[in-house]
């Protein structure tokens, strides 16, 4: 198993350092100049290029982006350019609101998806099954930025129940999570149903059945276990894809969180900012890539030979 995870470790760092050459080069193409945002147009040329040589960003792009590689191993991401602070310190502030609002989403998500999609996948083209189903292709196709705003409508202003925006508590985190939630819990139905019911005709239930297991006892011990093999990787995938569904989420519901952060600084052509913050949602992404390897080669250990 650590070889497994070392080999895992070692196909990461390629692909981590490929998506912070990439961040670098897309945020250096966004048009517009941060030291004119920052100075306004009627400022004079020359305060415009001492500022630009103060930030370091009258040099060629690639001496910037050794500074930046640079930076980044030693946990350095700069200096925000409209906040003055560093981006590490920024991003240690927001970062949490972010995972907090993923993890809210996912138990939602879980909550409806585990117990939908094993009821339907027991009884397969019944009532249940067609609720399920039903259920699922309304929650995939119903987009964020539309659900966000029906739900403050019906339950923050017409019936007063939950805040319209901001983090003041647990209050203020159901709409999102659940804006964010739906989705998910769609897919995993249509997922953890047709997987479950695949095992359940298969012919180890039998024999588990033969050695004197009750049908409810050899499900719970043999056939879930197998049915979330495949539900792990979305699980771990999709959680990345939490972060990056957050964006429109956080800006609808004002949450403080990474996603309304790199709004605001691409609008302030903050360099660092973006930068900082979108590395930090991709190198999340690809740690949850790799645990949700590790889980997966726990729970199949021919995974581990590959």
């Amino acid at each position: 198993m650590t070889d497994y995870v070392i080999r895992r470790l070692a196909q990461t760092l390629p692909i981590a350092l490929l998506v912070a050459t990439l961040v670098f080069s897309l945020i250096h193409m966004i048009p517009g100049d941060p030291v004119e945002m920052m100075l306004g147009e009627g400022a004079q040329r020359s305060e415009v290029e001492n500022l630009r040589h103060e930030l370091g960003l009258d040099r060629p792009l690639i001496q910037q982006y050794g500074s930046f590689l640079g930076g980044l191993v030693k946990g350095d991401l700069g200096s925000s350019l409209h906040f003055g602070e560093p981006v590490t310190r920024i991003l240690a502030r927001h970062y949490p609101a972010t995972l907090e609002l993923a993890f809210a989403s996912m138990l939602v998500a879980l909550a409806i998806s585990l117990p939908l999609g094993i009821l339907a996948a027991f009884h397969r083209d019944g009532p249940i099954d067609h609720a399920s189903r039903f259920f699922s292709l309304l929650g995939v196709s119903i987009p964020n930025f539309w659900l966000g705003p029906m739900l403050i409508l019906v339950f923050s202003i017409q019936l007063n129940l939950f805040p319209v925006s901001g983090r003041s508590g647990l209050a203020s985190l159901v709409l999102p999570s659940i804006t964010l939630g739906t989705a998910l819990a769609g897919l995993l139905t249509r997922m953890i149903r047709s997987s479950l019911a695949e095992e359940l005709h298969k012919p180890y239930l039998a024999t588990a059945q033969a050695k004197g297991l009750s049908r409810r006892l050899a499900v719970v011990r043999h056939a879930l276990k197998n049915a979330s093999i495949p539900v792990v990787t979305i699980v771990g995938l999709q959680f990345g894809a939490l972060l990056t569904g957050a964006i429109i989420t956080e800006t609808i519901f004002a949450w403080p969180g990474l996603g309304r952060l790199i709004i605001q600084s691409i609008r302030l052509r903050d360099y660092p900012l973006v930068q900082g913050g979108i590395l930090a949602i991709a190198l999340t992404y690809l740690l949850l890539n790799l645990v949700t390897d590790v889980v997966y080669a726990y729970l199949d250990p021919r995974i581990r030979l590959r």
